[in-house]
């Protein structure tokens, strides 16, 4: 391991030296530690339907009427995704008069994932 090294200056009036911190000690979990605090987050969810790819000249060109055409088919799941990240899937519904989404699918933690990944 080096020793650091100020830079050199030529400003004698100027001193140089490396910052100092006392060390870390590992604290006791407490209350309020761990997820617990996080529990009253409040996140963005959404559904996605589906997604087509337009160059610019079609999507200018679009209007009242316009039909897109996306790249999912009738019965294929939807994304359900929080803060824009995919969580899990599902199939769309109509609870009274409101579409809904009927959970299918929820996915693994990122961590659990590539673990599962990496043992295939």
């Amino acid at each position: 391991m080096s020793t650091y090294q100020p830079p050199a200056t030529d400003d004698p009036q100027v001193a140089i030296h490396p910052a100092e911190f006392p060390p870390l000690r590992a604290k006791t979990p407490g209350p309020g530690s761990g997820m617990s605090r996080f529990l009253d987050v409040t996140v963005q969810v959404s559904v996605e339907l589906g997604r087509v790819v337009l160059p610019m000249g079609e999507l200018i060109q679009l209007g009242e009427g316009s039909v897109l055409e996306l790249e999912r088919q009738i019965g294929d799941p939807v994304d359900l995704l929080a803060q824009g990240v995919r969580f899990a899937r599902g199939e769309v519904v109509v609870v009274d008069d409101s579409y809904a989404v009927r959970i299918t699918e929820v996915e693994a933690p990122p961590q659990v994932a590539s673990a599962s990944a990496a043992s295939k």
